[in-house]
């Protein structure tokens, strides 16, 4: 039996290839590390943060379907995922195009403000 990435449901070539960047060669050590542990190799690695492929990526690891889960199940991966993407991004708080001008560095570190007394 193989023991390729794209044998895990869900999970295509280009996933695997992706995956490979990352460090991970084989289904073995991606089920090993887990979903979150994965993913944010995959971030390290360069990868850009969508939900979709992190929602694929854990319905796969547990053999179901990638569009198996909704309700609380997909607000509590979302919440995860958001954790692991403001982790990965060094997010300060910021959001939309403030979030995105601070990831370009346009944003300058703002000084801290002198509090007298």
């Amino acid at each position: 039996m193989s023991d390729a990435i794209s044998t895990i449901r869900n999970l295509g070539p280009a996933t695997e290839a992706a995956f490979h960047c990352a460090g991970i060669h084989t289904a073995s050590a991606l089920r090993d590390m887990g979903a979150d542990a994965a993913y944010a190799a995959l971030l390290r690695s360069g990868e850009r943060a969508h939900f979709i492929s992190y929602y694929v990526l854990v319905m796969g690891l547990q053999g179901r379907p990638w569009n198996d889960c909704a309700g609380d199940e997909k607000a509590e991966l979302r919440r995860r995922f958001d954790v692991l993407k403001a982790a990965h991004t060094g997010q300060k708080g910021l959001a939309g195009i403030e979030a995105i001008l601070d990831e370009i560095g346009v944003i300058a570190a703002r000084a801290p403000v002198a509090r007298g007394g």
